[in-house]
């Protein structure tokens, strides 16, 4: 990750030197070294604290349990397993991750930094590969993402595929990169913008490092215990990626016939969006934002609303498909940060948000999502605040109804109906 303010061509990603602030060094390390000790942490808190508790039943208990049907130590040295496997894709991230920010695998300054908060975030991550990277994800994909390519082919002038990369299309909260991916391959020329280091690691390895389709056996719902009509479904393994990201795209090169390499039409930033949107290099400069399971990220979502109308050309379109789960409601208060601070054990004071989707950055924690204050709107308050700014609304509507990173087979299904709009800058 090259130091050449914030962006690069392809499918790599730079920022600004991390290593130069102190406590942005400590939250990259604590990244790091929460994938580090994936495979530890899992096999103490999910096998052998349970192998415990269960060798302390009654032995008449534990016999009964030990037998089949039930075979319980057998399903937790399965489980073993299937952290292992898990494990080695946490790994493979790290071992790629390292080197990206010039750090030295032998120097342990970056280890022992991550806290409970940390290992939560890479364990989500790693399953966050089940929605974005496995052909039994595609369900989740295609509802989400369906309206968006629709609404883009509707309301962008370019929609021949040869003449889309006349089109710049700015993805917030890139994630783990399958969006910019898939609208690289429709054609457009996509930048992806993600702040969290777990997220950009993770999707930094999956877009280049990865050698082949189905390189990894991922157990998205190995780690939990809950809600299985059978053992069978707790241990589904999947195979990442479902795509092969540089096979693809040279494969569709030739279908879209665009006259520019997809080299030069996808890209990805580091950083807080709103500080590094809001720039003058980057004033009327895309086509198209869009902003998928985003905009809840926001704690004040005025600053993401004059970010997107800065950065949009006039005549521009804002696409927007997510739930209103505010992820700032649950903010500490200063005295819950104050002592968050004082335990070894707390989240740092840079953090934001205990919810292990939201994204925070140490840099500018002033600026950006670090400003102070923030508000909870309901749908229609939204759509009347984006109005308020200057934006017509060319379409709102329901989306498809969908999970998020959701077990089809458990017998708990969270189901988000989420919002559906488009938006011109006047």
């Amino acid at each position: 990750m090259a130091d050449d303010g914030g962006r690069e061509s392809g499918s790599s990603y730079d920022a600004s030197d991390p290593l130069s602030d102190p406590e942005e060094r400590r939250v990259l390390s604590a990244a790091l070294d929460s994938f580090r000790q994936y495979r530890q942490a899992a096999h103490y808190n999910i096998t052998h604290l349970r192998r415990l508790s269960f060798y302390s039943l009654p032995s008449a208990h534990s016999d009964i349990l030990s037998e089949p049907p039930f075979s319980l130590p057998s399903t937790l040295s399965a489980v073993d397993e299937a952290i292992d496997s898990n494990a080695d894709i946490a790994e493979a991230i790290l071992e790629v991750g390292l080197p990206a920010f010039g750090l030295d695998p032998a120097d342990g300054s970056w280890k022992g930094q991550a806290t409970p908060n940390d290992l939560d975030k890479a364990r989500s991550t790693i399953r966050q590969f089940y929605r974005d990277w496995s052909d039994e994800g595609s369900a989740e994909r295609h509802a989400a993402y369906s309206p968006i390519f629709t609404a883009l082919s509707t309301h962008l002038p370019a929609n021949r595929p040869a003449d889309r990369h006349r089109q710049r299309v700015l993805v917030p909260g890139a994630g783990l990169g399958r969006l910019v991916l898939d609208l690289c391959l429709a054609g457009y020329t996509v930048e992806g913008n993600e702040i969290s280091y777990h997220q950009l690691l993770a999707s930094h390895y999956i877009l280049n490092y990865t050698s082949t389709a189905g390189q990894h056996r991922l157990y998205p719902w190995a780690l939990n215990f809950s809600n299985h009509l059978t053992r069978a479904h707790q241990l589904q393994a999947v195979a990442i990626p479902d795509v092969h990201p540089a096979t693809t795209l040279e494969t569709t090169a030739a279908d879209t016939q665009s006259s520019v390499h997809y080299s030069e039409r996808m890209s990805m930033t580091a950083g807080d969006f709103c500080q590094l949107y809001r720039q003058a290099e980057y004033e009327g400069s895309f086509d198209s934002v869009v902003t998928c399971f985003f905009i809840d990220t926001a704690p004040n979502i005025i600053s993401y609303i004059e970010t997107i109308k800065h950065c949009l050309k006039p005549g521009g379109v804002w696409i927007n498909l997510g739930p209103l789960l505010w992820h700032f409601e649950s903010t500490p208060t200063p005295a819950e940060r104050e002592k968050n601070r004082q335990s070894p054990h707390g989240h740092s004071d840079s953090t934001l948000s205990t919810n292990t989707n939201s994204h925070h950055s140490a840099r500018g924690r002033n600026e950006g999502i670090g400003e102070p204050g923030s508000f909870e709107l309901a749908n229609d308050e939204v759509l009347a605040l984006v109005e308020r700014f200057g934006f017509e609304m060319l379409e709102q509507k329901p989306a498809p109804e969908t999970g998020y990173i959701q077990d089809p087979t458990s017998m708990l299904q969270n189901v988000y109906r989420p919002a559906f709009w488009v938006a011109r800058r006047r």
